[in-house]
């Protein structure tokens, strides 16, 4: 259960959503058949070694509910109050996304991360309304919404979700404790507009490294999540810290440093067709001393070029990627 209630959900994110969160994205066992609960274990514990206050508990790689369920309850019991674990609402239908965080509150995740399936194509935003409303109205937990154009509602606003809807949603549902801003990407406008308009309501967050570090010196910005920032192991973090204590000049010389890593990141993409390569987020991280390993298909796949890219460019950055060779991350740091 979360350790607030739906009323106190805007003062808790106030109190906690002050730094960057990542992803973990689930391991499976060499047969594919369990989760790999050491694994697991392995990833929380670096994610709170390298200064993250949270993490996203992936849902969209090929999992049963039990399994997820597990997998979150994992997270958890492993991070004992030092990470906020956030649920991932993207399953297939909003009755199956409803009963989903329902367990999740039972599970012990902290906060959601509201997405929108394949399958759910509105016909007009007050559709998207409808469905936002209904899954925060079923739930305790504290929502973040999150405005992006893979989900498709670009089409009916170029913000994807425009100030009026967020404006209603915002104003109707309490629980609602933090706007992730990637809405009309990849222009910063909707970022802008979304902090100026709702900063003082609930808290922004800025997930792209690229935007969070210059903006976050000129705007008021706290949380930086959730995103694929263990990529660059702890210096996200560090940046957040930084920019934090005023300390701009380091953080915008750190900017510059990580160029390597984002322009590889920008020639790879983060996927395709509204669905990101989470085997190749996972790479990311196992440079840095995440554990890697398998995932079961059907998932996007990673080649011999995409690994020697990255690696390149976090050795041209300074940092030191692991020396395993690219072999051992299908295996994982923790085999089972």
């Amino acid at each position: 259960m979360a350790s607030y209630t739906k009323k106190e959900a805007r003062e808790w994110a106030r109190q906690h959503l002050n730094g960057v969160a990542h992803v973990t994205i689930p391991t499976l066992t060499s047969d594919f058949k369990r989760i790999n609960e050491k694994a697991i274990r392995h990833d929380v514990r670096l994610s709170i070694e390298h200064g993250f206050i949270g993490s996203l508990a992936v849902s969209e790689v090929p999992l049963s509910q039990a399994e997820y369920d597990q997998f979150q309850q994992v997270m958890v019991d492993e991070a004992r109050g030092r990470l906020i674990v956030v649920h991932h609402a993207v399953f297939n239908t909003l009755e199956d996304n409803i009963e989903a965080v329902k367990r999740a509150e039972a599970n012990g995740a902290d906060l959601v991360l509201l997405g929108y399936p394949p399958h759910f194509y509105p016909k007009s935003l007050d559709e998207v309304y409808e469905y936002t409303k209904a899954f925060c109205d079923a739930t305790n937990l504290g929502v973040i919404i999150f405005p992006v154009p893979i989900w498709g509602f670009s089409r009916l606003d170029p913000a994807d979700m425009p100030v009026q809807l967020l404006r209603r949603l915002v104003d109707d549902c309490p629980n609602i404790v933090a706007i992730k801003a990637e809405g009309g990407m990849p222009y910063i406008m909707g970022a802008i507009e979304v902090h100026r308009h709702f900063h003082k309501d609930v808290v922004i967050t800025l997930p792209l490294e690229y935007e969070y570090i210059p903006l976050a010196q000129v705007l008021d910005i706290p949380f930086c999540g959730t995103n694929y920032s263990a990529f660059f192991g702890p210096w996200i973090p560090r940046a957040h810290k930084m920019i934090r204590e005023g300390r701009y000049e380091e953080a915008t010389a750190l900017f510059y440093k990580l160029d390597p890593m984002r322009r590889a990141v920008s020639a790879l993409g983060f996927g395709g067709q509204g669905l990101a390569n989470r085997l190749l987020w996972k790479y990311q991280s196992w440079l840095q001393g995440y554990n890697g390993g398998p995932i079961r298909h059907p998932t996007a796949r990673l080649y011999a070029k995409d690994m020697a890219m990255l690696r390149g460019a976090t050795q041209a950055a300074g940092l030191n990627p692991t020396s395993d060779p690219d072999e051992a991350f299908f295996v994982g740091r923790n085999p089972d």
